[in-house]
C-alpha cells in the first residue's frame, strides 16, 4: 500500500527551521506519532505531495519553503491594539498579557485566530497575526509508521477517528 488520497497515514517527524542543521521546533515520535486523512486538505499540501507514494517503513526529508509552507511575513498583521481590551475589571493581568504569549482572539467578523504579543507600553499592545512559522523555511525528515484504508466515517468527516486520531 502507498499513500493516496483517502489513507489514514501514521508517521514520525522532526521539523528544523532552515535545514538539517537548523533548531528543532517540533516533533511526533513513535510513541504519539501524526496520524491523518490524507488529502483531506488538513495538512500542508506540499507536505503532503512531498510524501506521495510513500510506503510503511519508507524514510522521508524534504524542505519546503516558506511559499509552500505558511507564506511570508505579512507587515499589515502585526497591529497596535489598545491596551483597554486587554483589561478585566480594569486591571491587566499579567499572566495573560506579557511579551511571547499567543492570545487566541477574534476578527471583526468573529472568526478565532491567535496573536503573539510582541511589546506592551502605557496605551497600547503590539499584536502579530502571523502564524508563528510565516516566512519560515522547514525541513522535515521523519519515516512512515503505517498507513491503512480511511473509513466511510472517517471520509465524510474529513479526519482520522480512534488512537491518535480525533474521538467523538
Amino acid at each position: 500500500m502507498v499513500i493516496s488520497k483517502n489513507k489514514v497515514v501514521s508517521l514520525t517527524y522532526e521539523l528544523k527551521l532552515d535545514n538539517a542543521e537548523g533548531e528543532v521546533v517540533d516533533m511526533a515520535d513513535a510513541a504519539q506519532p501524526l496520524v491523518f486523512l490524507y488529502g483531506a486538505g488538513n495538512m500542508l499540501p506540499k507536505f503532503e505531495s512531498n510524501l506521495a507514494e510513500l510506503k510503511a517503513d519508507d524514510n522521508f526529508e524534504f524542505t519546503l519553503s516558506s511559499d509552500d509552507a505558511y507564506g511570508p511575513v505579512i507587515e499589515e498583521a502585526v497591529v497596535d491594539l489598545p491596551i483597554d481590551i486587554f483589561m478585566v475589571d480594569g486591571k491587566i493581568d499579567p499572566d495573560m498579557l506579557f511579551v511571547g504569549n499567543v492570545i487566541p482572539m477574534q476578527d471583526n467578523e468573529g472568526r478565532p485566530l491567535d496573536g503573539t504579543v510582541v511589546s506592551i507600553s502605557d496605551d497600547k499592545v503590539k499584536m502579530d497575526f502571523n502564524h508563528p512559522m510565516a516566512g519560515k523555511t522547514l525541513h522535515f525528515t521523519g519515516k512512515i509508521l503505517e498507513l491503512r484504508e480511511a473509513t466511510a466515517e472517517e471520509i465524510s468527516h474529513g479526519h482520522v477517528h480512534g488512537p491518535h486520531g480525533h474521538h467523538h
